[in-house]
């Protein structure tokens, strides 16, 4: 049965849209997905299902949510070989020097056309934040801190018109190995 990571985004943020772990891996449950675990308060959870199209996932458990807590919350699903490429793929650790704890990768909704790029590369002209894009994600790294940069998940949003959700090296590497145990 494939396995899958499913990410939300904004939840549990400075007290907006609250949900508990316990709740969220009982919704997923509820729903028939299995061998549901969580990982950290921010709604990162690895599943399987017998589904085979993530985006089917990212609809109900996005429609589960705001029938059982009242609010929509974006969800953006990976498969595990999509997981195992994001980590393989990063451009970044290629490089001498790199601290991977200023690492990012942003998850996008949908796969993003380079020519959308140029609204993404203003946000870095003025800081030593780089990024490098790949279809369904883009790498970011920010020397000076995450919560410094231009490139945030809402500047990424904004810049591509679309939903994205972002999470740093640590977690992206634990949600990996959490999806390649199952």
């Amino acid at each position: 049965m494939p396995a899958y990571v499913a990410m939300r985004r904004g939840i549990n943020v400075s007290g907006h849209k609250p949900i508990k772990m316990e709740d969220l891996r009982a919704l997923c449950s509820d729903l028939g997905f299995r061998d549901v675990e969580t990982y950290v308060q921010s709604g990162n959870i690895v599943l399987q299902s017998s589904l085979e199209n993530p985006t089917i996932i990212s609809k109900r458990i996005g429609a589960k949510i705001i029938e059982s807590f009242g609010f929509e919350v974006a969800v953006i699903v990976r498969t595990s070989k999509e997981m195992r490429n994001v980590i393989s793929n990063s451009p970044f650790l290629k490089e001498n020097g790199i601290d991977s704890s200023k690492l990012h990768v942003t998850f996008l909704s949908e796969i993003v056309q380079e020519t959308s790029l140029e609204k993404l590369a203003e946000l870095s002209t003025t800081s030593q934040d780089r990024f490098h894009f790949a279809p369904r994600e883009i790498y970011v790294y920010c020397p000076s801190g995450y919560g410094r940069t231009k490139l945030s998940n809402v500047g990424i949003e904004k810049a591509l018109s679309v939903t994205a959700t972002t999470r740093n090296w640590k977690t992206t590497n634990k949600l990996f190995e959490m999806v390649s145990r199952i």
